[in-house]
């Protein structure tokens, strides 16, 4: 809600740059599209490492 009464100050403002806004702001999303899908991807390596760390200590741990 306050992106979009933003924009409407924005619009007031400036409408040319609103507009140019309101009509790049998808095609600027889909360029990081993949970003963000390689975020994620690096993520879940990063977790599976730090599982696989810390599974010796789980299993001394379990014993206990």
């Amino acid at each position: 809600m306050l992106a979009f009464l933003l924009w409407l100050v924005l619009l007031v403002l400036c409408w040319p740059l609103a507009l140019a806004a309101l009509i790049l702001y998808p095609i600027v999303w889909l360029l990081l599209l993949p970003l963000r899908v390689l975020g994620i991807a690096v993520g879940g390596v990063f977790a599976l490492l730090e599982a696989l760390f810390h599974l010796p200590a789980r299993l001394l741990g379990a014993r206990r």
